[in-house]
């Protein structure tokens, strides 16, 4: 995003929190929803969000179409907040569908701490992302936008089967019911980071040859924790290939002391 919309984001997150705190428990749960399906129509429809990120025209306006095309199908609450982020201005009216998306996964992620199961929600995301990296026929077939979105959710129904949080599932379908040309493993990473950061964490991706203690990996938070001067909540997955060591991944920056990938230093070196 560019600064604009950027800054646009920010402001909408703001006024997203002051409206959850103020609501009820069942506006709280269908907020999410709400915001996740008129995303979806926005992504849909280049000429309505084209009119709704002008900001040539004025703030009131861009309200008034929110209410005209949405009133009576989502909740207050949620046609208080579309107004709210039609106001501000965005670089692109792709920006502005983002957006939306974007508070449809804050509102469902701050839903889900106040039913006390983030933790909960962002392990069950982790898991599932791992599922997609090791099955990529899956992750394609639930990515593939050339069929309806309705049956790539029912295929997810049938993967989930029941086996998650509600929160996530309702997370996961609006990322496969809308994937934009994006590969599913990134976002679902992407989902995990922002459930992290509602407690202010950030998450550190760590590969190891074999399972790490309970012991190991609160050592492995301390010292990441000291590094990064930042709490870290940390998500472990095992890769036999290593042989060794571990490769830790903190946003952008990867740390690889596995035993794999100083035998290739070494085979490198005496390849010269």
């Amino acid at each position: 995003m560019q600064p604009a919309s950027r800054a646009a984001l920010a402001s909408a997150r703001d006024k997203l929190e002051s409206r959850i705190g103020r609501a009820d428990t069942e506006d709280r749960a269908r907020l999410g929803e709400d915001l996740g399906a008129v995303a979806a129509v926005l992504a849909e429809q280049p000429v309505i969000r084209r009119h709704l990120a002008d900001s040539a025209a004025p703030a009131q306006i861009r309200r008034k179409m929110i209410e005209a095309l949405f009133g009576g199908k989502v909740r207050r609450i949620s046609l208080r907040i579309l107004g709210d982020v039609v106001a501000f201005r965005w670089s692109r009216p792709r920006d502005l569908v983002d957006g939306v998306e974007e508070l449809a996964w804050q509102a469902l992620l701050a839903f889900a701490e106040r039913d006390d199961s983030l933790d909960d929600v962002e392990d069950e995301l982790f898991r599932f992302g791992r599922i997609l990296v090791g099955q990529p026929r899956l992750a394609a077939l639930l990515g593939d936008e050339t069929t309806p979105a309705a049956g790539r959710a029912e295929l997810l129904d049938t993967v989930l089967a029941g086996r998650t949080r509600a929160v996530t599932a309702r997370l996961l379908e609006q990322v496969v019911r809308s994937p934009r040309r994006r590969p599913l493993p990134e976002i679902v990473e992407q989902l995990v980071d922002r459930a992290a950061a509602r407690r202010q964490r950030s998450v550190a991706y760590v590969t190891a040859a074999g399972p790490l203690s309970d012991e190991q990996q609160q050592r492995l938070i301390d010292a990441l924790g000291a590094i990064y001067r930042r709490s870290i909540s940390l998500k472990v997955d095992v890769d036999p290939a290593l042989l060794g060591g571990l490769v830790i991944r903190v946003g952008d920056e990867v740390i690889d002391g596995s035993v794999a990938a100083r035998l290739d230093q070494a085979r490198q070196w005496m390849s010269r």
